[in-house]
């Protein structure tokens, strides 16, 4: 068959599978056809199945448990948030909440004041669960040089166990400082859920969820916040929307 073909073939499928779950075929948690029988069912190949899957899997549409089957993410469950600007990572407070986990606390840390560039092991620390309705999707822990938890050390929204609110550290930091925040670092990678995130995502350690670092800078390049979260998969789906350059 050839590639544009395929091409065609497992989009349309796809669109088929959003449309049914849409339209509630596979609502009060009734999970998918196998790719073995959805393949049967629309006289397209084992591959085209996969890919239809892998692509409805990427929108936060479906979510697979392992040794169980696929299942839909319902609708008011899902958060899907497109990212293309420094400005948008910090707008989560828009439509998203925070509680406190670990408040703000001072904290001697080899690992993160290296990667924050910092000239001693000091460092401000505090952990939260972000959340979307009352759904926990995000568990973050967040690393600050001396000089910006100064900028949030009136803060109750952060130095409360337990607090929710609607704030980002980093439109706190942005809003509070001198400088304006230029960057942001990012890498995404797949983990396995450490026991402390688990705990607050209600998932088991070790599943696989997706970890994102990112580190802030300013306008002089100096690092002015490291966040390091962990992401249920099942509650939410990361885009990138990328432009190519004129020529």
């Amino acid at each position: 068959m050839p590639d544009r073909v395929k091409s065609v073939a497992y989009r349309t499928l796809a669109d088929t599978i959003r449309s049914e779950i849409r339209n509630g075929q596979y609502a009060d948690g009734r999970k998918l056809p196998t790719e073995e029988q959805l393949s049967v069912s629309y006289s397209v190949s084992r591959q085209t199945v996969r890919r239809a899957m892998q692509d409805l899997v990427s929108e936060g549409i479906i979510y697979r448990v392992a040794g169980r089957g696929t299942y839909p993410v319902a609708e008011e469950d899902r958060y899907i948030r497109h990212f293309g600007s420094v400005e948008e990572l910090m707008a989560l407070s828009l439509d998203t909440e925070c509680e406190i986990v670990r408040p703000l606390q001072r904290r001697v840390d080899v690992e993160n004041a290296g990667r924050l560039r910092l000239h001693s092991d000091d460092l401000y620390t505090l952990a939260l669960i972000r959340l979307h309705g009352s759904v926990p999707f995000c568990y973050t822990s967040v690393f600050l040089p001396p000089r910006m938890a100064e900028l949030l050390s009136d803060v109750t929204d952060l130095t409360c166990q337990g607090r929710r609110s609607r704030v980002t550290v980093i439109g706190l930091i942005d809003a509070r400082m001198s400088r304006a925040i230029m960057a942001a670092e990012q890498s995404i990678t797949a983990a396995g859920a450490p026991s402390f995130a688990a705990e607050r995502l209600t998932c088991e350690p070790g599943q696989p969820v997706l970890r994102v670092d990112r580190l802030y800078s300013d306008e002089a390049g100096n690092p002015v916040e490291l966040a390091v979260s962990y992401f249920d998969p099942e509650h939410y789906s990361y885009r990138v929307k990328l432009r190519r350059s004129p020529a």
